[in-house]
């Protein structure tokens, strides 16, 4: 019998799996009362309150850590080892009232994080719904895993991985998590197994400011702003490792007729390669010290300053090809028929991948779209298939046999 036919008849594996397709509107359910409790990011507290009250009713053991993330296990916390399914708890826009919240006619959920990640938080409360009501799951070895469920702060925008950086670094089971499987927005036609690296940095020039008539000639914040933007636009990223930079945000100013006292960009620089990006940063902060010295040459008067605030690194990292952790994927979607391709992609993985730790992550399941936006949406058809990939990708992760074993 291979390693998949053996959790397959795992006491409590069947049942639950059965659970997912039977109980479809319960999950969808769920999901919209939880999208309905705002969580931006730094702000998640309500949320992960909520999330630990399920856990606690469904009769698991759960807590809120000092990073402001959701534990919860199946049984009391213990010395581990753990296998660790994570979700993160924030969003990029927070709804304003309930009714933000919606399922259609249809029954597509639409508003704000219904997807990215209301889909992967979903999962974690269906999983724990069905774990708990049915058989305990025993796989059979005394030294198994056991199951942790996570849902963390601090994915979106500026959080910087703030969650994941204390569970991986300063928690107290930080040292016993055997492996991560991330569970962000929807879908099962993606396997995360490269972490897309970036850093953050917010670009801030100062100055007297002034009147635009009488003060003329005085150093303008906006026109050196102006000026390294467009230097940062021209800069061509041809060739590999693949890259990208970008400006997202531009402000400064307080009226067209005065000459502003600051002007500040925030910009995003990605690749695949912690190199590459070490090499754009190098030509970020030549592209503002050039803006700042050509603003001053101009001036008649006050001068500019300048400031470059790193305010987000996302670590680059990759999942080798030959990773216990991959093969136990591919296994369960061959078995389940699901067609999966490798990606890079930036998410909660990118900590532990980059600290050696086997990671990945994919969706949980039914479709979604519109991310970061007032329109996202997430239509559950078939979500019961992606949770029992889930399901299974944890079980064959927590068989206390060597993880070279084979899963064919």
């Amino acid at each position: 019998m291979n390693v998949l036919s053996a959790v397959l008849q795992a006491r409590g594996i069947r049942e639950a799996m059965q659970w997912f397709t039977r109980e479809k509107q319960w999950i969808n359910d769920i999901h919209q009362q939880l999208c309905r409790v705002p969580a931006p990011t730094f702000l998640e507290q309500q949320r992960a309150e909520w999330m630990a009250a399920q856990f606690r009713a469904f009769g698991c053991p759960a807590q809120i850590d000092r990073a402001g993330n959701v534990l919860a296990a199946l049984k009391p916390f213990g010395a581990g080892p753990y296998v660790t399914l994570t979700a993160h708890l924030d969003t990029v826009i927070a709804p304003r009232l309930k009714e933000d919240i919606q399922a259609d006619a249809a029954g597509v959920l639409r508003g704000p994080g219904v997807s990215d990640n209301g889909a992967g938080l979903a999962a974690l409360l269906a999983i724990a719904r069905a774990l708990t009501l049915g058989p305990a799951v025993e796989l059979g070895d005394a030294g198994d895993a056991e199951l942790l469920l996570v849902a963390n702060v601090g994915e979106e925008g500026e959080g910087n991985l703030a969650g994941m950086r204390y569970l991986c670094g300063k928690s107290p089971l930080a040292g016993a998590i055997r492996s991560f499987v991330v569970l962000d927005g929807a879908a099962t036609d993606h396997i995360t197994t490269e972490a897309l690296g970036s850093r953050r940095f917010e670009l801030t020039f100062t100055g007297p400011g002034g009147h635009s008539w009488s003060d003329f000639g005085t150093g303008n914040p906006v026109h050196a702003l102006a000026r390294a933007v467009a230097r940062l636009a021209d800069i061509r990223l041809n060739g590999g490792p693949r890259a990208s930079l970008n400006v997202g945000v531009m402000e400064g100013g307080t009226g067209v007729n005065a000459i502003a006292a600051q002007a500040r960009a925030k910009i995003d620089i990605r690749s695949e390669s912690n190199a590459k990006i070490t090499e754009l940063v190098t030509l970020l902060e030549q592209v503002a010290e050039q803006a700042q010295e050509t603003e001053n040459q101009r001036a008649t008067a006050g001068k500019v300053a300048m400031k470059l605030r790193e305010i987000g690194s996302r670590p680059a990292g990759k999942l080798p090809g030959d990773a216990p952790l991959l093969r136990h994927v591919r296994a369960v979607d061959a078995h389940l028929g699901i067609r999966s391709t490798l990606e890079a992609a930036s998410t909660d993985a990118n900590i532990p991948l980059s600290l050696g730790l086997p990671a990945l992550s994919i969706g949980a399941g039914g479709q979604g779209g519109g991310a970061h936006t007032w329109q996202e949406w997430f239509n559950p058809e078939g979500r019961d298939l992606g949770l029992k990939r889930i399901l299974l990708t944890a079980a064959l992760e927590m068989r206390a046999a060597d993880a070279s074993v084979s899963t064919e």
